[in-house]
């Protein structure tokens, strides 16, 4: 899997349209309920400015945790990486986005995506742990 990045430049907020309630995916509800709230996406994606990233997905190795060839992830170098977390890592000088697994026999690179294996992490290889993935930007 390959991943493209992209650095994040904070040119102020730009807001645009919220509807707060949600949008019902069944009967349509009538117009007079949308308030006309703002949202800024920046305000509402990217906690640590100096430390978010964006990387574009390459490949399906994560597919089964929505992450799709070509979908856009918020990347943050400021969050610890823990058991459990989808973290972006260099694994002898290659970019990989994976699960992370820790425990009393090591640590696991884990695809979500049954046709590729897990990757343990052996002590003579590289890992460098880039950031926890914080959202999925998907286009539908």
């Amino acid at each position: 899997m390959m991943l493209t990045f992209y650095k994040y430049e904070f040119n102020g907020f730009v807001k645009i349209p919220f509807v707060e309630n949600g949008i019902k995916a069944g009967f349509p509800s009538p117009a007079e309920d949308f308030q006309g709230k703002r949202i800024s996406l920046d305000k509402e994606l990217i906690k640590n400015e100096t430390a978010t990233f964006f990387a574009k997905v390459d490949g399906d190795s994560m597919q089964d945790a929505g992450m799709s060839d070509g979908d856009l992830l918020v990347v943050d170098r400021s969050l610890e990486p823990q058991n459990g977390k989808i973290a972006v890592c260099m694994l002898e000088g290659d970019f990989t986005v994976k699960r992370l697994r820790v425990d009393k026999d090591g640590v696991y690179l884990v695809p979500e995506n049954k046709s590729y294996q897990e990757i343990k992490v052996t002590e003579d290889q590289e890992l460098i742990i880039w950031g926890i993935v914080t959202y999925v930007i998907k286009k539908v």
